[in-house]
């Protein structure tokens, strides 16, 4: 069976998709900082592993990739999805502690965890693998207020190009899923009402957070050879290609 790391796993996007690897008769290492929630869904499933992680502290990272091998021997897929969201500011309104917190969860745990399956896959025998990183639609055009959001976002894609172009001797491919308005506890209070590029207050479209976690799927399912290398999922009639 197929192995698949699952960050930020306790919830959300990460939650939506490890069950849907665990569904598909994957074994899945489920990390996240809420030991009692990963408990809780792995379970009574044989092939799920949780590891109460923080991908901000490399030595717990590095700890919970090694577990993960010693366990299932190998690490086929990573989806790199932990992250956080602040509330919106404009720039000169934001703290330096909130930009380097934001920095620090988005961008330097997704390399982090992005590191140790690399090493992983590139030694393992055979070698190779797949990183799926969570990117957003705010990789290519932000919302109103969310400059540290944004810029780690961007920040995202090079990990992923550069991870690709890397990983070519290795046989690791890697690609992005920038989603756009899954339905999730972080995320409830678009369909509610956010600022617009107009300076307007809108509810916008939602869809289904299952959807995000089949294209994951799809993604990692993927014969050895064949890359998505970016794919973009997003509710059909959120304000992206009309953002601004």
């Amino acid at each position: 069976m197929p192995v698949a790391v699952v960050t930020g796993a306790s919830a959300g996007i990460g939650r939506a998709t490890a069950e849907a690897f665990l569904d598909a008769g994957w074994q899945v290492a489920l990390l996240a900082r809420s030991e009692d929630k990963l408990n809780a869904l792995a379970q009574g499933r044989e092939g799920a592993l949780a590891l109460a992680c923080d991908v901000t502290d490399e030595a717990q990272v590095d700890a919970a990739f090694d577990a993960t091998a010693t366990r299932f021997g190998r690490i086929d897929v990573l989806f790199n999805n932990a992250g956080m969201m602040t509330p919106g500011s404009l720039i000169d309104e934001l703290s330096v502690e909130t930009w380097r917190k934001m920095v620090d969860v988005n961008l330097t745990g997704m390399f982090l965890c992005a590191r140790a399956a690399f090493r992983q896959m590139r030694r393992q025998d055979p070698k190779g693998g797949r990183i799926i990183n969570n990117g957003s639609v705010s990789a290519h055009a932000p919302r109103p207020g969310s400059v540290a959001y944004t810029s780690t976002k961007h920040a995202v894609t090079g990990l992923t190009k550069t991870l690709a172009l890397d990983g070519r001797p290795f046989d690791i491919a890697a690609g992005q899923i920038d989603i756009g308005n899954a339905r999730t506890a972080l995320a409830a209070q678009i369909g509610k009402g956010v600022p617009q590029a107009d300076g307007s207050i809108r509810a916008e479209p939602m869809m289904d957070v299952a959807q995000v976690a089949e294209a994951v799927l799809h993604m990692a399912s993927l014969p050895k050879g064949t890359n998505i290398p970016f794919l973009s999922i997003m509710a059909t009639n959120m304000p992206w290609l009309g953002r601004g």
